[in-house]
């Protein structure tokens, strides 16, 4: 592992003009980690990032990196990494010698640099390739090249900057992978910007989800998914269903919640929720079973659409008190019989399925 990677981010504050793109986050990713900064378009991730990187000044607040302050740092003096959505490729170099240019701008000679270029190379499975130029190079050929640039100068931390965004999908999870790999392997910290939910479940170990400037919720990838802080973080998080309705009673960790049809539905209450009022329930989609119509469903409702998507099958479904719900189904293989749509159905619910959020 990368020592001395841990980065910390103390009241981080980035204003342009009258807009404040980052306002006063606080963020601690620990060394030789994998974060996303996750966020819909304009939320400021890739400010943060470019603040880090030293591309950007700060307008309050410290960046420290091993305990180091590095807020007022050149960007090549921080050890510290960019890879840019767009690669940057030098389109008259060839591979090795794109990989090769940051250690030639640091005087180092040739032979040095050109033999750890080839190394770099082969560590992404390109070293076949080293002679030929970006536009010889198929874009994930030129995706990895990018990356071994950045890895070239061995940083502390490895900035990325939605590089995946180019790739077709099936490229994009093979990259997806590769980058894991190459994080575990080297042990860098790794910070990576993305809008895209998928993306970031997948590839990190710490998700910094971001709104308008600030960190709203920062954990674990199931963390996130199975008990999100706010509903904004709930609905941007996958696909979820909102049930409105009144706690009615309390006890523990759980409440029983009247929603808007009348139903009564048992749903789990956060610690430090207050335990009376009205509330939000979620549940999502895959936490909940389509059934065949019960005397007395906790909910029911009529198909609306079905979606197939291959591995499952999305059901659309309008409530009796006139709400959406979605429920995701997998695909056994066998062929689906009976809840085509205009179908009445009852929905039934996993135990913890329900969860109450007040925001």
């Amino acid at each position: 592992m990368a020592a001395d990677s841990t980065l910390e981010l103390l009241h981080l504050t980035k204003r342009y003009g009258q807009t404040t793109a980052v306002d006063q986050i606080d963020l601690k990713i620990g060394a030789g980690s994998y974060c996303c900064l996750l966020g819909p378009s304009g939320c400021g991730k890739t400010s943060t990032l470019r603040m880090i990187a030293g591309h950007e000044l700060t307008s309050e607040g410290d960046i420290l990196l091993g305990g180091r302050n590095i807020t007022h740092l050149a960007s090549a003096e921080r050890g510290t990494a960019m890879m840019f959505q767009s690669y940057a490729l030098f389109p008259h170099l060839s591979a090795l010698d794109n990989v090769a240019f940051s250690l030639k701008m640091r005087g180092v000679d040739k032979v040095s640099r050109r033999t750890k270029a080839s190394e770099l190379l082969e560590r992404v499975s390109l070293g076949h390739l080293a002679h030929r130029k970006p536009d010889e190079l198929s874009g994930g050929q030129q995706q990895r090249v990018a990356l071994a640039r950045a890895l070239m100068t061995e940083p502390k931390v490895l900035l990325l900057d939605e590089p995946l965004s180019a790739l077709d999908a099936k490229l994009r999870k093979d990259m997806q992978i590769e980058l894991k790999r190459l994080q575990l392997e080297t042990g860098i910290t790794f910070i990576f910007v993305t809008h895209d939910q998928e993306e970031a479940l997948t590839m990190s170990d710490r998700i910094a989800v971001m709104s308008r400037g600030k960190i709203l919720q920062v954990g674990g990838p199931r963390d996130i998914y199975d008990r999100p802080a706010e509903r904004f973080v709930a609905n941007f998080i996958g696909e979820t269903n909102f049930l409105e309705g009144e706690i009615v009673s309390a006890k523990g960790g759980s409440a029983k919640v009247r929603l808007a049809s009348g139903a009564l539905i048992t749903a789990g209450l956060p610690e430090g929720t207050a335990p009376h009022g009205q509330v939000t329930v979620v549940v999502r989609p895959e936490h909940a079973r389509i059934e065949k119509p019960a005397a007395k469903p906790v909910l029911a409702g009529v198909v609306d659409n079905v979606v197939y998507f291959g591995t499952d099958t999305h059901y659309h479904i309008k409530l009796v008190d006139g709400s959406s719900f979605t429920v995701r189904r997998q695909n056994s293989g066998a062929p689906e019989t009976g809840f085509a749509s205009g179908s009445k159905v009852a929905i039934g619910l996993e135990d913890g399925a329900a969860q109450v959020h007040r925001d």
